[in-house]
């Protein structure tokens, strides 16, 4: 299959989550990690235009690492453009931060907003309530049926966030009721940092939902590998280009120990998340069993 014309410098990341900052600090804390990530990688952010909650913590990572280190990425290029709608405009209240944001895209309604948001290249969705729920099925519906560009989906899955969601839409394509969707998922800000990496060396922007998934897949599959073996002595660099030898070049046993590797990389992540989900869905039926018991005790009070 042959790759897209790739796109390198700042590449426009959306990120779509939540105006709220949830029950644990993890959210905030994290997604100002991702936000200063996105600045040192020289992409821009583009954003629902909010000081608050996970939202305003991503701006607020962008700002403080191009502020602090003003990169060279951004000569004539604004770090950050808020988009939202002109009613939203006129009910926030500008301070200080909000007006540090002097790119800001106002549409007449929430589709034309969802439309300019996921026009970026890269897309990622982190912890939030309704509103990002809705953006996430809104972009996996348009880019399915072709009514935006294609481009790789990254779920940040702070704390298991998106654990439910995620075992909902892989039943949803088990069911015979959706095409595969192309997500990267992530754990923490270790792997969304080699997630941004590769996105930025192996990018493509590709032209068919079935291509983008392709290559979605090949980099999921083939992310654990990097994390495992990524050390501060070796770049991601070179690992691709010893991969690319390798597969270009190399003997049949050499091509059989990596695949090998890659296959033994993906199973241990796997098998972790596997017990991750398996702790969550544990304390999900200690909830149930427990409500269960309140409802049971409620009804013999009132049947006496």
């Amino acid at each position: 299959m042959e790759e897209c014309e790739a796109k390198k410098e700042n590449l426009r990341v959306c990120v779509s989550c939540g105006h709220a900052s949830g029950n644990d600090e993890a959210y905030e804390q994290e997604s100002y990690n991702m936000g200063r990530l996105i600045a040192q990688m020289g992409f821009c952010l583009d954003y629902g235009f909010s000081d608050s909650g996970v939202m305003g913590a991503v701006a607020r990572g962008v700002l403080d690492e191009w502020e602090n280190n003003q990169h060279q990425f951004y000569v004539n290029v604004s770090p950050i453009v808020g988009v939202t709608t002109k009613e939203y405009y006129n009910l926030y209240q500008k301070d200080k931060f909000l007006e540090k944001i002097t790119n800001v895209v106002l549409t007449d309604t929430i589709e034309n907003r969802k439309k300019k948001l996921f026009d970026a290249d890269i897309v990622v969705f982190a912890p939030g309530g309704v509103g990002t729920l809705d953006e996430l099925a809104y972009d996996c519906v348009a880019m399915q049926d072709g009514f935006i560009r294609n481009k790789p989906f990254i779920i940040y899955n702070i704390n298991g966030f998106f654990y439910h969601i995620l075992e909902y839409l892989k039943e949803m394509v088990n069911s015979g009721f959706a095409e595969p969707i192309p997500f990267i998922v992530v754990d923490n800000n270790k792997e969304l940092e080699i997630a941004f990496r590769l996105l930025k060396l192996r990018y493509n922007g590709c032209e068919s939902f079935k291509e983008a998934y392709y290559h979605a897949r090949k980099l999921s599959y083939e992310m654990p590998y990097f994390i495992k073996n990524k050390t501060d002595n070796v770049s991601l660099e070179k690992m691709i280009a010893d991969m690319d030898q390798i597969e270009m070049r190399g003997s049949k046993e050499e091509k059989k120990k990596l695949n090998d590797e890659i296959d033994q990389a993906y199973l241990e992540k796997e098998i972790e998340r596997m017990y991750d989900r398996l702790a969550k869905a544990g304390r999900d039926t200690a909830m149930v069993s427990e409500k269960l018991t309140k409802l049971k005790k409620s009804r013999q009070k009132t049947d006496k």
